[in-house]
């Protein structure tokens, strides 16, 4: 039996991205992964719950965090429908997670390289890898289907 693949978590966070969208909210999903197994999920709710930080990937971090009892996430993967903003990837660093896979790139808020480039911010402590594009079509689909029914 092998072991998921990023393309196969991408898909999984696709999903939560459709839960999102299904209540309402802008579609985007998270996991927190660590030795292959999810131990964090999220979807976008800040509109459900009146919090402007339930960001998908908040809530992938802290649900993981609970599940280690820790904040520090070393050598966990996120995986991201979408490229983090600032605020998101300010957690991801201070939570030490140790890679990052995101699918669509973000023209207006990413800061993996669109707006800002956190990761190779060279006076931050951490360090991790950054991979964008995994299913990015995918990703970028739900978004604008989201958005054109809004108009």
């Amino acid at each position: 039996m092998s072991s998921p693949s990023d393309t196969d978590f991408m898909r999984r966070a696709l999903l939560l991205a459709g839960q999102a969208a299904e209540e309402g909210e802008v579609p985007i999903g998270a996991l927190l992964v660590l030795d292959n197994e999810v131990i964090g999920e999220g979807w976008n709710r800040p509109i459900a719950s009146h919090d402007p930080t339930a960001h998908a990937e908040i809530m992938a971090l802290r649900a993981g965090a609970q599940v280690l009892k820790n904040y520090r996430l070393t050598d966990a993967t996120l995986y991201a429908t979408l490229e983090p903003c600032a605020m998101c990837l300010g957690a991801v660093l201070n939570a030490r997670v140790s890679r990052l896979v995101f699918g669509a790139w973000d023209a207006k808020a990413g800061a993996c390289g669109s707006v800002i480039d956190l990761p190779r911010e060279p006076r931050l402590a951490h360090r991790l890898d950054v991979f964008g594009g995994v299913c990015s079509e995918e990703s970028a689909s739900l978004l604008r289907q989201f958005f054109a029914s809004r108009r």
